[in-house]
């Protein structure tokens, strides 16, 4: 299972926690210190699109109006912090975000 987040995020934290404690091998990716490849980024543009925007986030609240309406994939190679947390590709699965209905589908519960 591959997780994109960020290792200051609570909910990425709190999300790692809760799937390592289910046994399941997890390889994390720190969308700012590792960054996010072209191919995982394509991937992640076409399962959510424009879902894939955090605009909740300290990061697009910073972008002019004119960033703001930039196309996702390009907005995510310059500011991989405005993904949304976390992203999970569990055997071709992805998922976003860890909201009860995510986290009961990536711990098998």
């Amino acid at each position: 299972m591959r997780f994109f987040g960020l290792k200051s995020c609570d909910t990425c934290r709190k999300a790692q926690n809760q799937i390592i404690a289910t046994n399941q091998l997890l390889t994390v990716i720190d969308v700012r210190a590792d960054g996010v490849s072209d191919a995982d980024l394509a991937e992640i543009i076409s399962h959510f699109g424009n879902k894939a925007i955090n605009r909740a986030s300290t990061t697009w609240r910073g972008l002019s109006d004119t960033e703001k309406q930039g196309d996702p994939a390009t907005l995510l190679s310059v500011n991989p912090t405005l993904m949304k947390r976390p992203v999970i590709d569990k055997n071709g699965v992805w998922t976003i975000g860890w909201k009860p209905d995510v986290a009961a589908q990536v711990l098998d519960t």
